[in-house]
C-alpha cells in the first residue's frame, strides 16, 4: 500500500476513534482524556494496533495542540485580570506550590530520577484541570457558590506560573548550564511582563491591527502569528507554548472572543491528537511497574490539593463547607499535566509512564473528591453540621426547591472577603439582593464555561 494511501488510512481510523471515545465519555459523564491517553497506548509500539505511516504527522500535530491549548488559554484572560488575580491571591498561589509541587519533585528523588526528572514531576503534581473542573462545578450545580471564584483564581495563578515554569524546564531539559539557565529565565520574566504592559497600555491597538471582519483573514492572521511568535520562543528555549499563551494575552475584546471561536474547533482536534500521541511515546508494558508509586502520589496529592483549596478559601473569609468543596473541586488533574511530562519524554522518558497512570487517577478521582469531600468531612467531624434551613417551595424564575438547596449550599460557604478575583468577589454579603446573585451566578458560568471548553 502506498505510504500516503496508508497515513490517511491511518489518521482517518485515529480521529474516528477519538470521536467515538468523546461521545461516549460525554454520555457517560467525565472527560475525554483518560479515553484520549489509553487509544494512544493502544496504537503505540507495544499496543494492539501500532501505527506506521501517519506517526510523523500525528507528532506535528501534537505540537500544534499544545501551541492552541496554550493560545486559547491566553485568550480567556485580559492582562488586566491577570494582574488582579496576581496581586489579592499570590499568597494561595505559593501555598499551592509547596503543597502539590514539592511532593512530585520528592517522589522524582526517591525514584532515583535525578533533578531534571524532579522538575517534570513537579509541575504535573502542581497543575490542576481547569478543563475537568468547570465542568464539574456546572454538573454539580456550584457555578454561584461563593467558593468558586476562589477556585478559578487558583487555576488563572497556575496558568500564569506556567509561562515563568515552562521555560525553565525546557532550558533544564536542553541541558543548558546555569548561566544560560538564568539568562532564559531572565528573557521570560521579561517577556511575561513586556506583554503584560504592552497589553494593559495597547491592548486596544494590537487588537485593532490584527482584527478582521473576515473570519477567514482574523483565523489565518492569529494562526499565523502564534505559530511565528511560538517558534522564536523556541529558538531563544522560551518555550513555544508560552509564547502561544503571551498571544493570546496580547488580544483583547472582540478579536479575542472571535479567535476564540474559531480556533475551538482547531483546538480540539489537535489538543485529542496531542493525548494519543502521548499514549503513542509509552509503552503499555512500562506503566505496570509504576502503578503504585502513581497510586501513593495521587493519594497525597490529593490531600495537599484539598488543602489547598480550603486554605485559599478560608483566607477568603469562606465558611468551613465551602472551604472542603473548593479543596475537593481542585484535584484532578489532566491535559497540561500530559503537556508538561510530554516536553519531557525524550530527556527523561521513565516521567511518561507514570504521568500516564497518575493522570489517569486523579481524572476520575476527581470529580468524586468535587462531589464528596465536604460530606465526608462532615461526617468525621471536620466540618460543623449543617444547620437546617427553610427554603421556599420555588424559588424564583421557577425553579423548584432543588434549586433551594443549591443556594443554600452556596449560602453555606458565605463569610466576606477581601481577597479578589477575575471572576467577581469570593465574599458576597449573605444579604445580596436576587438581582446581584443572579448577576454574580451568570458571570461565574461565563468564567466556568470558557474553562471546561479548554482541555487543561
Amino acid at each position: 500500500m502506498h505510504n500516503t494511501t496508508a497515513m490517511l488510512i491511518e489518521l482517518g481510523a485515529i480521529i474516528l476513534a477519538l470521536g467515538l471515545l468523546g461521545r461516549f465519555a460525554g454520555r457517560v459523564g467525565f472527560s475525554p482524556i483518560p479515553l484520549y491517553l489509553l487509544a494512544g497506548l493502544a496504537f503505540g509500539h507495544g499496543g494492539i494496533l501500532p501505527l506506521q505511516a501517519s506517526e510523523e504527522f500525528v507528532a506535528t500535530g501534537a505540537e500544534i495542540g499544545v501551541i492552541l491549548l496554550l493560545l486559547l488559554l491566553g485568550l480567556e484572560y485580559s492582562a488586566s485580570e491577570l494582574v488582579t488575580t496576581l496581586k489579592t491571591q499570590y499568597p494561595s498561589g505559593a501555598v499551592d506550590f509547596l503543597l502539590n509541587a514539592l511532593p512530585g519533585a520528592a517522589a522524582a528523588l526517591i525514584l532515583g530520577w535525578g533533578p531534571v526528572a524532579a522538575v517534570v514531576l513537579a509541575g504535573v503534581t502542581w497543575i490542576s484541570s481547569s478543563g475537568v473542573i468547570a465542568k464539574v462545578l456546572g454538573d454539580l450545580g456550584r457555578l454561584g457558590n461563593r467558593e468558586t471564584p476562589v477556585v478559578l483564581g487558583v487555576l488563572v495563578l497556575e496558568d500564569l506560573a506556567m509561562a515563568v515554569y515552562l521555560p525553565i524546564l525546557t532550558a533544564l531539559l536542553a541541558g543548558v548550564g546555569f548561566a544560560g539557565g538564568s539568562l532564559t529565565l531572565l528573557i521570560s520574566l521579561g517577556t511575561v511582563g513586556a506583554v503584560l504592559y504592552v497589553a494593559l497600555r495597547h491592548g486596544r491597538l494590537i487588537s485593532r491591527v490584527v482584527s478582521s471582519d473576515n473570519a477567514e483573514m482574523l483565523l489565518l492572521v492569529v494562526l499565523g502569528l502564534t505559530l511565528l511568535v511560538a517558534g522564536i520562543a523556541q529558538e531563544l528555549q522560551v518555550s513555544a507554548a508560552v509564547g502561544a499563551f503571551l498571544v493570546g494575552i496580547a488580544l483583547s475584546d472582540e478579536v479575542a472572543e472571535g479567535a476564540y471561536n474559531l480556533l475551538t474547533p482547531l483546538r480540539d482536534l489537535f489538543a485529542a491528537v496531542f493525548f494519543v500521541f502521548f499514549g503513542l511515546s509509552t509503552e503499555p508494558s512500562e506503566i505496570p511497574p509504576v502503578l503504585l508509586p502513581a497510586l501513593i502520589l495521587a493519594v497525597v496529592t490529593a490531600l495537599t490539593k484539598i488543602a489547598t483549596g480550603w486554605y485559599a478559601a478560608r483566607r477568603a473569609g469562606i465558611r468551613s463547607p465551602g472551604r472542603w468543596r473548593a479543596g475537593g473541586t481542585l484535584v484532578a488533574r489532566g491535559e497540561f499535566s500530559i503537556v508538561i511530562a510530554g516536553l519531557a519524554t525524550a530527556a527523561e522518558p521513565q516521567v511518561g509512564p507514570l504521568a500516564t497512570a497518575y493522570v489517569l487517577i486523579l481524572v476520575v478521582l476527581g470529580p468524586l473528591t468535587a462531589r464528596w469531600a465536604e460530606p465526608l468531612a462532615r461526617r468525621v467531624g471536620l466540618s460543623p453540621a449543617r444547620p437546617a434551613k427553610t427554603t421556599r417551595d420555588e424559588a424564583p424564575g421557577g425553579e423548584t426547591a432543588a434549586a433551594g438547596e443549591n443556594a443554600a449550599e452556596a449560602e453555606d460557604a458565605g463569610g466576606d472577603s477581601g481577597t479578589g478575583c477575575v471572576c467577581g468577589e469570593a465574599g458576597r454579603s449573605g444579604t445580596a439582593d436576587d438581582d446581584e446573585d443572579a448577576a454574580t451566578e451568570d458571570d461565574l458560568a461565563d468564567s466556568a464555561d470558557g474553562a471546561a471548553s479548554t482541555y487543561r
